[in-house]
């Protein structure tokens, strides 16, 4: 995950954390092995990673991402599919919990 540009850190930031740089050594060290070629290749795995972080809408992890996804072969299409796939994901969520407001809504009315 070279390639994303985090926000600069503040001094502040490695003070209040004991762990500050075990804890971001062994991040890398996860998505050393979270990101290497296994079942799923790399380009499919930095495809998955573009979807999430549109999901997760991290700017991060989208800016990222998508290094890591051209970086591993993958054309503007399958990135922007990707993303696309995000974005259905996302809707259908939200139109799903739909079925919560008029959950309450029935309770409200009492129905």
């Amino acid at each position: 995950m070279a390639d994303i540009s985090m926000p600069k850190a503040s001094a502040a930031l490695g003070e209040t954390s004991r762990a500050g740089a075990s804890i971001d050594d062994a991040f890398l060290a996860l998505s050393k092995v979270v990101f290497a070629d296994g079942a799923l290749d790399k380009r499919t795995k930095q495809l998955i990673a573009v979807a999430v972080a549109h999901v997760t809408q991290c700017p991060w992890c989208i800016e990222g991402h998508v290094k890591g996804a051209r970086r591993e072969g993958a054309t503007n299409e399958q990135i922007m599919e990707a993303i696309w796939v995000a974005a259905e994901m996302r809707a259908g969520a939200a139109y799903a919990h739909a079925n919560k407001a008029l959950a309450v809504l029935d309770e409200i009315d009492g129905a």
